[in-house]
């Protein structure tokens, strides 16, 4: 079905292409209009692409997190759903950074069955005293009908002197 919208927007587009270089009987105000309801339709795709991917009542978003970055280098992030890998990340210094400045990147998105299922992060970086540090939070969720959000994060303890992480599912809105 996507195909074959495409090549309709495809065949729309070069029909327009053809239009304006032909002997100029196709108004302007036509092919601007034409080319407009293309990209309409184009982007009305893009959204139901969107929704028939990933329908409302079963999604998962997971996010990543990470204050201050003191006590903890982060290096990768492994996702695991009921001991399935779900989605890794091995970081850069620039994403690092942006993390520790305060940004949150999106680290997973999909579908899940309305149900109960653990959700485990495996966490590795450097530690404390420069060492290699392994840590692993998990998180016991009960999928509704509504779209999920958890968050894997990253923070520093200033009476421990140690990282803390942790998983939190954002309250549905």
């Amino acid at each position: 079905m996507r195909r074959c919208i495409q090549l309709l927007i495809i065949s729309l587009a070069a029909f327009a292409g053809l239009a304006t270089a032909g002997d100029g009987d196709f108004p302007a105000e036509k092919l601007e209009s034409l080319k407009s309801e293309v990209l309409k339709l184009n982007r009305d795709l893009l959204i139901l692409e969107e929704d028939l991917l990933y329908p409302a009542q079963s999604q998962i978003a997971v996010y990543v997190s990470m204050d201050v970055g003191e006590y903890f280098q982060l290096d990768a992030v492994k996702l695991h759903i009921d001991n399935n890998l779900a989605a890794s990340h091995l970081y850069t210094d620039h994403q690092r950074h942006a993390l520790i400045r305060g940004g949150i990147q999106p680290l997973f998105k999909g579908n899940l069955k309305s149900g109960n299922y653990s959700v485990s992060a495996f966490f590795t970086g450097i530690g404390p005293q420069g060492r290699e540090y392994k840590r692993a939070a998990n998180l016991e969720l009960e999928k509704t009908d509504e779209p999920a959000v958890i968050e894997l994060r990253i923070a520093d303890s200033e009476g421990k002197q140690q990282p803390e992480f942790q998983l939190v599912q954002w309250p549905a809105p």
